[in-house]
């Protein structure tokens, strides 16, 4: 007892964002240190036995791109722990490099999760986090944590309806009085779209591109809605007809119908929320609008396109990308506010 106090004097507390696409860390009274892709690269020797070569960046320069004896892994899939090994080693890595490699460091943790997580989901992160060193772990759901961070007020008796569009999940909830009241969690978010992006190019011009690149696509030319301007981009890939290398240009109108089928089902969750709530938080919505969070916050005319479904205004958070990771940090600042919201 003694000896895990004073380990937990000398560490200092963490906040993570353990995203499909990126993870980020909080150190308690230092903010964000780190930001970076939820990827490992293993490499697997003639005896079978598997070490960690990279993790985070370095690890996904390596998508794509590696060896027989090399693989480059997402540990995370669709918001949830896909494998819980790398997922792990992943965190452990992270644990160590926020504490400039000191091992014998156990911090307290509180990880952001997907409001749709099953019981058997979260004690997989739960462990996961323990196992990785934490002394002790709580959860907040990802709907709470964006809503902390765009700063919405959410003790008060305000409905507040958020959209945060991550990698793996789109999470909406409304929330209010220190509590989400409606949720909901689908798993169409940043990943999806990339995916329907790279399906495209190859139906439309029979080019066989990689996850990466569509993930270019999206973020150099990608819009929910037309542009006066049209954006081009030129792509590279492989012909599967021909099997050769070629490259064509793509327009930000070849993106926007890309993309079109996910950011619709994006729309219909948000609107089925809408339906489901009660006459005073619908007010309360109607006066404040839709806040979104995340890295799909980003796409082009996404808040317009929005808009115009639900026919109510929808705003970016500032800096949507940090907007999860920073409410989780807030949570973990403010002892009364995790007791609250966190559970185990």
């Amino acid at each position: 007892m003694f000896l895990d106090k004073l380990i937990g004097f000398f560490s200092n507390d963490m906040a993570i964002d353990l995203g499909t696409a990126n993870t980020l860390v909080l150190l308690k009274g230092e903010g964000i240190i780190i930001n970076e892709p939820s990827v490992v690269a293993v490499q697997t020797n003639k005896s079978g036995v598997e070490r960690v070569l990279a993790v985070g960046h370095e690890a996904k320069e390596m998508v794509g791109k590696t060896p027989g004896n090399i693989r480059a892994i997402r540990p995370m899939r669709d918001g949830v722990i896909a494998d819980f090994d790398m997922t792990e080693k992943m965190i452990r890595y992270f644990i160590e490099k926020a504490h400039h490699r000191k091992s014998f460091v156990r911090p307290r943790i509180i990880v952001c999760v997907p409001y749709g997580l099953t019981q058997v989901e979260r004690k997989a992160v739960r462990e996961s986090a323990l196992s990785a060193g934490a002394r002790e772990v709580f959860l907040i759901e990802e709907p709470m944590a964006a809503a902390i961070g765009a700063g919405l007020p959410v003790k008060e008796a305000h409905g507040n309806l958020v959209v945060d569009i991550g990698g793996g999940t789109t999470e909406i909830g409304v929330v209010s009085l220190g509590g989400i009241v409606i949720s909901k969690s689908i798993r169409t978010a940043g990943d999806k779209i990339d995916k329907a992006i790279s399906e495209y190019v190859k139906k439309k011009y029979n080019l066989l591109i990689g996850d990466r690149v569509a993930e270019d696509i999206k973020i150099t030319i990608g819009t929910a809605m037309p542009l006066e301007e049209e954006l081009t981009m030129t792509v590279n890939g492989r012909d599967q007809v021909s099997g050769l290398l070629n490259s064509i240009e793509l327009t930000s109108e070849d993106a926007r119908e890309a993309m079109a089928e996910p950011l619709r089902e994006i729309a219909e969750a948000l609107k089925s929320i809408l339906e489901q709530a009660r006459p005073d938080l619908a007010g309360d919505i109607v006066e404040n609008g839709v806040i979104l969070t995340g890295g799909g916050a980003l796409i082009r005319l996404l808040d317009k396109y929005l808009s115009e479904v639900v026919k109510l205004p929808v705003y970016v958070a500032e800096e949507p990308l940090l907007a999860v990771a920073k409410g989780t940090g807030r949570a973990l600042e403010e002892i009364d506010l995790l007791q609250q919201l966190a559970y185990e």
